[in-house]
């Protein structure tokens, strides 16, 4: 998913290549989305602007607690500074939207896999 969205986002500084970039670091935070796992139980049978809105709070969250931390090793590999709407640098408000879908996204995976097996 970081892949894809950085190299989408390429193409606002007029990049045809698609060139992407992530760090290893992400591969950890987006792993904590395994515990989104018991919220999707929970939420089940919620309606989806519910879901959407509390997946977009624990995203956000997630993404502020682990890029203070970083930030204070001098380690984050995203800096929102110039937005706005940035919280501390490590979070952007205007990305809510982006935050909400990739939460019904995980659901839906969620829910598949857990078909599957």
């Amino acid at each position: 998913m970081e892949i894809l969205w950085t190299g989408i986002h390429s193409l606002f500084r007029k990049d045809f290549r698609l060139v992407s970039t992530t760090s290893i670091w992400m591969f950890f935070i987006y792993g904590l989305a395994v515990f989104l796992e018991p919220i999707c139980n929970i939420t089940n049978g919620f309606p989806v602007l519910v879901r959407g809105g509390i997946y977009t709070v624990c995203i956000f969250t997630v993404e502020y607690v682990t890029g203070r931390l970083l930030k204070l090793c001098k380690l984050c590999p995203w800096d929102y500074s110039g937005s706005p709407l940035c919280i501390k640098g490590v979070i952007r408000l205007d990305y809510a939207p982006v935050w909400f879908v990739a939460g019904l996204i995980f659901e839906g995976v969620y829910h598949l896999l857990q078909h599957a097996i």
